[in-house]
């Protein structure tokens, strides 16, 4: 029987053949026989969460809490100088340069991207700006984020800093960044669930060793990634007690 793989469905676009290369070559280094399954949304991935049917996932670190502490999942490796990070940005031509001086009412477009959102609006909390003085609009990508912006369907857009810095040099050039987060500390994780948690040993040795092998280092190559690290449970606990504390 086949485990299950899925990716938070934040990732880029551009990695999906990069994804599905990644999972054949997890199989072949493994012996596992491993499925990916691209889900459209995070709702749709938490319910397949919730009825067990993942066994390996590319998490958010939003749901590192749920996994970890309802399903008994075990972090496996994060990529490398690699961090979750937020970014307010607003149309080029918008006079606003500070959080500040937002004002209550502004049209917020955002993603139901959770850690990102989290973020977003604790980095709106200057302007003293919350969920209840905004209207949320809430977009599929973040590149839908950017045309609101540009079309001004929205005031303020919140991105992931690194789905921002990977939009075209054109949309970028027509907007503003008004503040990036430094947290340093969030990330995305690759964990392993109760099925297959008596080999974690294996597949983080497997994965950490990945970028030392030319075929491995290629496949990383197709995820923008330049190699896995092994992440310690003390460290998922950490980053989970950040996220609860950012969360309250």
């Amino acid at each position: 029987m086949s485990n299950l793989f899925t990716i938070s469905p934040d990732f880029s676009p551009d990695h999906i053949s990069g994804w599905y290369i990644f999972n054949t070559w997890l199989q072949k280094q493994t012996g596992e026989a491993i499925h990916l399954e691209m889900y459209n949304d995070f709702h749709s991935q938490r319910e397949a969460i919730k009825s067990d049917k993942v066994d390996l996932i590319y998490a958010n670190p939003f749901d590192a809490a749920m996994l970890v502490r309802e399903k008994g999942f075990l972090p496996l490796v994060k990529p490398l100088g690699r961090a979750d990070e937020a970014i307010i940005a607003v149309n080029a031509e918008n006079t606003v340069e500070d959080v500040a001086h937002l004002l209550p009412g502004i049209r917020v477009a955002v993603t139901d991207d959770p850690d990102v959102h989290l973020m977003g609006m604790i980095m709106l909390e200057p302007g003293d700006l919350d969920a209840n003085n905004v209207n949320i609009n809430v977009c599929d990508t973040y590149v839908l984020v950017a045309k609101h912006l540009l079309r001004g369907d929205a005031d303020v857009g919140i991105f992931l800093a690194e789905a921002y810095d990977n939009l075209s040099n054109m949309i970028k050039s027509q907007l503003k960044i008004l503040v990036r987060s430094q947290i340093s500390v969030i990330h995305h994780s690759l964990m392993i669930g109760p099925k297959l948690v008596e080999k974690r040993d294996k597949f983080q040795s497997l994965l950490v060793d990945m970028s030392n092998d030319a075929k491995g280092k290629g496949v990383l190559e197709g995820l923008g990634i330049d190699a896995w690290v092994g992440i310690e449970d003390e460290e998922m606990e950490f980053m989970i007690d950040l996220m609860d504390t950012l969360n309250t």
